[in-house]
């Protein structure tokens, strides 16, 4: 007979510790992950830093860095650290003063892609947030300077740097030039 490991919970994991490794929890399993790059925590602080003006000055929501953790799924649980997050002010709201992750997927999550990502562990990560009801999903690929837009699996659009990224219906109103999330 053999003894299965059990899954690990969304609450194990907050009392876990890892140190300075990064870790997400997919489906009760603790994945590791190694620190991120320079040129990969500059351009999550791009992003941030632009949604970060635009999101205060139309008062939309909440903007979580990378290393917030969202509750994704229960039962094996999931829990996923986008380098970047956006919550719009009515869910943002029912989780202030709460402890631990956050309970169920941001609005909006942004991956910025590192060397060491294979693009099965990007697209489970697309999977993931799309199939826990995140309205959008940006996957930012420094190596050939694009953005990836899932709106869902089947309306996807593939961004350069010459053209405009918007928020669609998540972010009203916002628009910035591919570029700019790589410092052009």
């Amino acid at each position: 007979m053999s003894i299965e490991a059990a899954a690990i919970t969304a609450e194990d994991l907050a009392q876990m510790s890892f140190g300075e490794q990064r870790v997400e929890l997919v489906r009760g399993e603790v994945i590791t992950m190694a620190p991120a790059g320079a040129e990969h925590g500059e351009i999550a602080g791009f992003v941030f830093g632009i949604l970060f003006s635009f999101v205060r000055a139309h008062n939309l929501g909440s903007l979580y860095a990378a290393e917030t953790g969202f509750i994704l799924a229960r039962n094996p649980d999931t829990v996923r650290a986008p380098d970047v997050a956006f919550v719009a002010s009515e869910r943002a709201a029912q989780q202030r003063g709460r402890s631990g992750f956050f309970e169920g997927p941001p609005d909006l999550a942004v991956e910025v892609v590192s060397p060491s990502d294979t693009a099965e562990d990007v697209e489970a990560k697309v999977l993931d947030y799309l199939e826990a009801g995140a309205r959008m999903v940006w996957i930012v690929r420094p190596r050939t300077r694009t953005v990836t837009v899932y709106h869902s699996l089947r309306a996807v659009q593939v961004l350069r740097p010459g053209d405009l990224l918007d928020g669609g219906d998540v972010l009203p109103g916002f628009a910035v030039p591919v570029a700019a999330l790589f410092g052009g």
